[in-house]
């Protein structure tokens, strides 16, 4: 056997082996729990659920020194320089903020552990007492993790706040938790002096950046004491005071949650859930060491980022701040010609929502269709001879052949985030099977899918590394035990054949204390059963696999009966119509009193542009196009052919739709900043265009 086809035939059989005991691996097991009867699953490597990963670490305070001692000197916290901004006219006139961002720069374990000992004992001298609280109103960077661990020292309660919250949900959240300080950015501060005569409590606000506008200083100074980050930490390092250390109970953040469904809620979180969410992801990733970088991007206030946080100073690893709209070359803020982020940065690992992910897959998409020729072939060649090897089949490309492709085609798409990712973690919302696929290939990286809630510190289930299959959300988090109840109105039962169906119950310490100042629905969704252990009932309908993995089939509350009495998942059916290439966001409406759906569609601009021109049909903007009756027919066709290839029933298919050019943005308060649908907000946005649909 020459050498060349040994290369080729001992990875082969290598892999097949691995494939064969891959699908035959147990990855969760059934347990015996207290609490309401139902079908219950563990983490098959943890009999107990796991609290910490580090010894005699009970809570974020304590790792978080623990770290800056034992990392001292290494890199820690990285920002970008700015080096320019400006102003940039497009052809319609619309200008747009480009910006020309440098080389990142470091602090170190040794000097962010020193900063957060110094901002600690300044915010003690502004007279801000233990048991008030402090409220994070800003974008991700450094500052707002530095004031996060200063709080913690003086075991302080941090409410965390979405900085895209609009005005109602930013004054109910500040007024509820009756916040004395308010840490924000330049741009938050504005929001904060246009609602000050709204505001009770608020006596101190400290903004993270320095050269703060003059009228800002006049406005915010008539109603508050103003400061700046750098001027508290001065005060604290001329000025320290002993650290007051929380312990594992107390309250280490009240997080606000995105409001899909109305006016945010404010979980408690203590030092113990958090720990045990962070413990469970550190024993499921491979590899975490001090050599991993971390990009962070993903809003602070949003339980998957604090979480990631919290971990990578845990392992020693390195975390470099970015933001959406500057995190690859061709990112909107990003000057021509610059680097973004990830670029610049050169991660090995990240988190991600999968609107990110899907904005990835049809950037690369774009690209390749634009440039045609021997180019698409190739591309399509490569993709589908992985795609092959991914779903099982020993023909695809294995082995050398993997490589290959990789070193020809997929190395560009990789350059995309830096060339050195070797792990993604979703979360937020379910990840397309397609997006999952088309990662898995082009980025030649893993991804773990996790499901989680707020309520939960984003601890639930997460998928194995070596685990490729797409639809499940994995095992149990080693932190936390899965329980499914049956819900029999829904037709969800634990003895449904081949797999056991019912309501999603989650337990184990990463289960949050409840909502601040809502006994009543905390006692609605939280239990504690005989053995002590909390239990969140998530609304969500799942069931489990013979490996013990959890798959999310349904929810509750979006499911609605029709006229004829068919039951209609909303979610499920969104889930199916949003991986159309033409779809940008989408809204599907049941009316009970009508015996078919109808949907509001935000269209994907590149991609209906891009047929319309190879179809010759002319068009002022894009909001005209967006109303011409074959563009509407072909969104639609779209639709329906994703549909089909589903296997939704007739009655989930939606008969009408309504076109929309503008998408839904955070700021738009049609999704929220997780990028998670507002049903209710966009039903009432769109009542007039939804009944249109119903009476034409």
């Amino acid at each position: 056997m020459g050498p060349y086809v040994a290369g080729v035939l001992v990875p082969l059989v290598v892999t097949i082996l691995l494939q064969n005991r891959r699908s035959r691996k147990k990855r969760g097991l059934p347990v015996d729990v207290g609490g309401e009867p139902g079908y219950a699953i563990r983490n098959r490597r943890f009999s107990a659920p796991v609290e910490t990963a580090w010894d005699g670490i009970t809570t974020l305070a304590e790792l978080f020194e623990y770290s800056c001692k034992k990392y001292y000197h290494k890199k820690l916290l990285g920002t970008r320089k700015l080096l320019s901004r400006e102003m940039e006219i497009s052809a319609d006139g619309r200008s747009f903020e480009k910006l020309h961002l440098g080389e990142y720069e470091w602090l170190s374990y040794g000097q962010a552990l020193e900063i957060v000992c110094n901002f600690s004992s300044g915010l003690a001298q502004l007279g801000h007492r233990r048991e008030e609280r402090v409220a994070i109103f800003a974008d991700t960077c450094e500052e707002w993790l530095m004031a996060l661990q200063g709080c913690f020292r003086r075991n302080v309660t941090v409410v965390t706040i979405y900085a895209s919250l609009g005005e109602e949900a930013l004054c109910y959240s500040l007024n509820q938790t009756e916040v004395t300080t308010v840490i924000c950015g330049q741009k938050e501060l504005k929001k904060l002096v246009d609602i000050s005569g709204q505001l009770d409590t608020v006596k101190r606000v400290i903004c993270m950046d320095n050269g703060i506008p003059s009228s800002a200083i006049v406005a915010a100074g008539r109603k508050w004491e103003l400061t700046t980050f750098s001027e508290v930490e001065t005060l604290g390092r001329v000025n320290p005071v002993d650290p007051d250390l929380p312990v594992a109970s107390d309250i280490a953040v009240i997080m606000y949650t995105s409001g899909s469904t109305g006016l945010p809620k404010g979980v408690m979180m203590t030092h113990r859930n958090v720990l045990a969410t962070a413990s469970a992801v550190l024993t499921i990733v491979p590899g975490l060491g001090s050599k991993d970088v971390y990009l962070a991007y993903l809003p602070l206030a949003h339980i998957l980022e604090l979480a990631a946080e919290t971990i990578v100073p845990g392992i020693g690893g390195s975390i470099g701040y970015g933001s959406p709209l500057t995190l690859t070359d061709t990112s909107n803020k990003v000057k021509k010609g610059t680097k973004g982020d990830a670029s610049v940065l050169r991660p090995t690992v990240m988190a991600a929502v999968p609107a990110i992910l899907d904005r990835v897959r049809d950037g690369v998409r774009k690209k390749v269709d634009a440039a045609g020729g021997l180019s698409k072939k190739l591309f399509d060649l490569a993709y589908s001879r992985r795609l092959s090897a991914i779903d099982g089949n020993w023909l695809g490309a294995w082995g050398l052949e993997r490589h290959l492709w990789n070193f020809i085609v997929f190395k560009k798409v990789q350059a995309i985030l830096g060339g050195r990712i070797r792990f993604i973690l979703s979360g937020g919302a379910p990840l397309s099977g397609d997006t999952q696929r088309f990662i898995n290939i082009c980025l030649g990286a893993p991804i773990g899918q996790g499901y989680g809630l707020t309520e939960t510190c984003a601890g639930g289930t997460f998928s194995d590394y070596d685990d490729t299959s797409v639809g499940r959300v994995g095992p149990p988090l080693p932190c936390s035990y899965i329980k499914l109840i049956d819900w029999a109105e829904g037709g969800y039962l634990t003895r449904d054949s081949p797999m056991p169906r019912g309501e999603i119950v989650i337990g184990g310490p990463n289960v949050t204390v409840g909502y601040f100042k809502d006994e009543e629905k905390t006692k609605e969704v939280y239990k504690v059963d005989e053995r002590g252990m909390s239990w969140f009932y998530t609304g969500d309908i799942g069931q489990f696999h013979e490996d013990g993995c959890l798959e999310i089939i349904d929810r509750k509350k979006d499911i609605v009966k029709l006229q004829h009495g068919e039951y209609v998942s909303l979610g499920k059916v969104e889930a199916v119509l949003i991986v159309s290439p033409y779809v940008d966001n989408i809204m599907l409406h049941a009316d009970p009193f009508h015996s078919y759906c109808v949907a509001i569609v935000v269209a994907a601009q590149a991609a209906v542009e891009d047929w319309a021109r190879k179809h010759g049909i002319n068009f002022g903007d894009f909001q005209e196009l967006c109303q011409k009756e074959e563009t509407i027919n072909e969104v639609y066709a779209s639709l329906v052919k994703g549909a089909k290839a589903a296997r939704l029933e007739k009655f989930e298919i939606p008969v009408k739709i309504k076109l929309l050019a503008e998408a839904w943005t955070p700021e738009s308060g049609l999704v929220t900043a997780a990028l998670k649908l507002k049903r209710d907000v966009v039903s009432k946005a769109f009542s007039h265009e939804l009944a249109q649909l119903y009476s034409s």
